[in-house]
């Protein structure tokens, strides 16, 4: 999922705005009684119109229909409202056509639901970009900034009476969102049918042509899905009811997929051991010590329990935090990481997950920060290791996370993290990221 566009092979040549369109404008404003300042200005329509093409250049030709050639009408003639509807009606009919590809009722399965063409089209906007996040049709920052694009959408273009009006800087912003992140995202990952494949490893052994297939079949699926069926398969080879040839279907699944476990993966399957011995199941347990000992990833329970400990500690600390009345609630969950940091070392596997929670968490949300939580923050980010001091850095320098997001986007949130840097002692910072800890901190 990296936003990546499907680029036209040529520029589209729009025809020039004829001498009769603008002064056409002033004539029929004037024949109605009403201001010419009732629509967009000349020079507003003249950089619209110009800048139209760059963005129409990103919109694959199959989806240039009619919606595409109504916004261009729009803009034409000042109606900058109307022509937003339209962009965000075609963004919209393309994001369903994302779920459709992805499979309605795979859809069904991963949100434990009926899921019909009928369900589809009665999903409000909202509930749409929501499904389009848990189904990975859309990232993080695509669902960020189509939800803008909803709200702008909903109060200043022609689809509800408006509550301002907008310019041709902000209606091209506006069209490129929708554009980077529905009309033009080229990725649209095909869902995989979760009975199906649980039916097929728990079946008769795997042929080579047999495993072939559904490894392609998870590899064309997003992250999110792979690792829920990564942690089926960890399921079903610990299974004390689970045949050998199903044991050895799920670990060829595994060991295939081994290298590109992601982060997120590696944490749910320490997650998922955990829990057998934090229940007593002492038969899964040994069960998924063997599987981790098979795929030659025995390693990453070297710090299990206390992976649990720190991930969940993290976990509670960041629920609260963007929950109601975070200022007030945050302390104790503060003080609770703290204790546990204070410790010993945090496992290199949340580290990541503490590092973000905790300085996320100190920088605040642009609304303010939890005065009573801060001296709990500003102690683990003294004790943090160099290990630590890089994750932090490059996670202030990658807006993809929250973190980042807030140190790019919001000047108090940037503030709050130089302090966080003045915490550290500069003699701790490594020297591959001192160049970024240098210019934060002038």
């Amino acid at each position: 999922m990296n936003g990546q566009l499907i680029r036209a092979t040529h520029m589209p040549v729009l025809p020039a705005l004829p001498d009769t369109v603008l002064p056409g404008l002033v004539t029929l404003t004037k024949a109605l009684g009403v201001p010419r300042e009732v629509l967009a200005s000349d020079e507003d329509i003249h950089h619209a119109w110009h800048g139209l093409p760059r963005e129409l250049r990103d919109i694959p030709g199959d989806l240039r229909g009619e919606l595409i050639a109504r916004m261009c009408v729009a803009v034409s003639a000042g109606l900058f409202d109307s022509a937003m509807n339209y962009a965000w009606n075609a963004a919209i009919l393309q994001l369903r056509q994302k779920i459709r590809n992805f499979g309605l009722p795979i859809v069904a399965q991963v949100i434990q639901a009926d899921f019909e063409e009928r369900n589809l089209l009665e999903l409000q906007d909202s509930g749409l970009l929501e499904l389009c996040l848990k189904l990975n049709l859309v990232n993080k920052d695509g669902y960020f900034f189509l939800d803008q694009c909803r709200d702008i959408r909903n109060n200043f273009s022609a689809a509800h009476p408006t509550i301002g009006s907008v310019n041709d800087r902000e209606f091209i912003t506006f069209l490129n969102r929708c554009v980077r992140y529905a009309l033009g995202y080229s990725s649209s990952p095909k869902g995989v049918d979760i009975s199906q494949f649980i039916t097929a490893v728990k079946g008769l052994r795997f042929t080579a042509t047999q495993l072939t297939v559904w490894l392609e079949r998870l590899r064309e699926t997003h992250d999110a899905q792979r690792q829920a069926l990564t942690g089926m398969t960890h399921g079903l080879y610990c299974d004390p009811n689970s045949s050998e040839p199903v044991r050895l279907n799920a670990l060829d699944i595994s060991a295939a997929l081994r290298d590109s476990f992601t982060v997120a993966t590696r944490s749910d399957l320490i997650n998922r051991h955990n829990e057998y011995a934090a229940k007593g199941d002492e038969q899964r347990h040994v069960a998924s010590l063997q599987y981790f000992e098979r795929l030659g990833i025995l390693k990453l329970l070297n710090d299990s329990e206390q992976h649990g400990i720190f991930y969940r500690a993290s976990e509670r600390l960041w629920i609260v935090h963007n929950g109601m009345n975070n200022f007030y609630n945050e302390p104790p969950f503060a003080e609770r990481l703290l204790e546990l940091s204070s410790q010993g070392a945090v496992p290199e596997t949340a580290q990541e997950y503490f590092v973000h929670t905790v300085v996320a968490c100190y920088v605040g949300n642009g609304y303010g920060v939890s005065h009573g939580a801060a001296p709990s923050y500003e102690r683990m980010i003294r004790s943090f290791s160099p290990r630590e001091i890089v994750t932090m850095l490059q996670l202030a320098h990658n807006d993809a996370n929250v973190l980042g997001w807030r140190v790019k986007n919001n000047h108090s949130c940037r503030e709050r993290f130089v302090q966080a840097l003045r915490l550290i002692d500069v003699n701790s910072v490594p020297s591959i990221v001192r160049t970024a800890y240098d210019r934060f901190i002038s």
